[in-house]
């Protein structure tokens, strides 16, 4: 895994794009590895979302954006309209390199994604996480942005891990 060493992030040197290109895949797997919370499973499921788009364009019905300097991508987000709704979106996974927590990454990107939503028609994001003790952080990142829990799905991924659900209303 190549580790990103910045000393210090100026948020204004860094670029955004929502194109995945082919090395997308393999920094997505590093980014999330980085970070020591998610599974093999998962971060291959993460990988496969930058393929699926890679592979079928927009109708994959995935969104992307990506943050970098100087072309290494240090994090990240995937989004998309929630199929059969009118202006719902899931924030399937938002990431910044494991080094790069509490630079103000994380919320820069998650700005601008729900910028985006808002130009594609979307009133509504979903995030799902765990109610694992790791996650605590996540949870509170989401509290920050002014995400409510909306729903606790019991013994959902495991017994003890529950599934959370925030929304935040952009209208």
């Amino acid at each position: 895994m190549k580790k990103t060493k910045v000393k210090s992030l100026d948020l204004n040197e860094l670029t955004f794009r929502e194109d995945p290109c082919p090395r997308d895949a393999r920094r997505v797997r590093d980014i999330l590895l980085s970070s020591y919370f998610f599974s093999k499973d998962e971060t291959d499921m993460a990988m496969e979302l930058v393929e699926e788009r890679l592979k079928k364009g927009l109708t994959s019905g995935y969104h992307f954006l990506f943050a970098e300097k100087e072309d290494v991508v240090l994090g990240y987000a995937c989004f998309g309209s929630i199929p059969c709704t009118v202006c719902s979106f899931d924030l399937y996974w938002i990431a910044v390199d494991n080094g790069l927590r509490g630079s103000g990454l994380g919320r820069e990107i998650l700005d601008r994604v729900e910028q985006k939503i808002m130009a594609l028609g979307g009133k509504r994001v979903y995030v799902e996480t765990s109610s694992r003790p790791q996650y605590a952080p996540t949870r509170s990142f989401y509290r920050k942005c002014w995400y409510r829990l909306e729903a606790l799905l019991m013994d959902f991924y495991s017994p003890g891990n529950h599934k959370m659900i925030f929304v935040k209303d952009l209208s």
